[in-house]
């Protein structure tokens, strides 16, 4: 499957922002959703339309609306919160389902500690959002879990990623599709992504 990076001004200008050093943890919660708003209108891009007849102050028309399945967005914690905000502010009625991942230090491998998922989630349109791609491991992880549950056709959302992340994630899963506002060089010695922005959920929620 393609990977898609959003090269929208409105996009690139707000990542620019972002990545910024200065860039306070409540302006960086608002960018975050913001960019999340604005990627989930290419990701989504696909979704199937049905024709519906609607009465109007004025005539009847005929309109699109989105048909087949419904939307489920799956937020990889904990940063992948602030994605599923932003985006829920176009689907309001999107069902949300949790995969908790923190990514051991020494060895970089995800470590799973929590999964809540719609019981249905085998027969929803999924959205992964995870703002950082570095290594891959956790989006691995979690694709591997939703497979397990029957989702075959997911798309995973990201706001930047490294080329090992991409690469790691079309070797696990190459049906999935992939949008990201930005891949940048590569991975350091620590797995951050360079230039990257720092740790997405240490800015997002003012810890270290």
């Amino acid at each position: 499957m393609a990977v898609t990076i959003v090269e929208h001004p409105l996009v690139q200008h707000k990542l620019s922002v972002l990545r910024e050093r200065a860039t306070n943890v409540r302006d960086f919660r608002a960018l975050c959703t913001e960019i999340s708003m604005l990627m989930a209108f290419e990701a989504m891009r696909g979704l199937p339309l049905e024709e519906v007849v609607v009465e109007t102050p004025v005539a009847t028309a005929r309109a699109q609306r989105l048909a087949g399945k419904k939307l489920a967005l799956v937020a990889i914690l904990r940063a992948g919160l602030i994605m599923a905000d932003g985006i829920l502010e176009l689907v309001p009625n999107a069902r949300i389902g949790h995969v908790g991942m923190y990514r051991d230090e020494t060895t970089l491998k995800p470590v799973r500690y929590f999964v809540k998922l719609p019981s249905d989630i085998a027969d929803r349109e999924v959205f992964v959002l995870d703002p950082m791609l570095a290594t891959g491991g956790s989006a691995v992880a979690a694709l591997d879990l939703l497979a397990e549950h029957g989702v075959t056709a997911p798309r995973l959302l990201c706001i930047l990623a490294a080329p090992e992340g991409v690469a790691a994630v079309r070797a696990a899963h190459p049906h999935v599709e992939i949008i990201l506002a930005g891949l940048d060089e590569r991975l350091d010695e620590r797995g951050y992504i360079v230039p990257g922005l720092g740790d997405a959920g240490d800015r997002i929620y003012g810890t270290r």
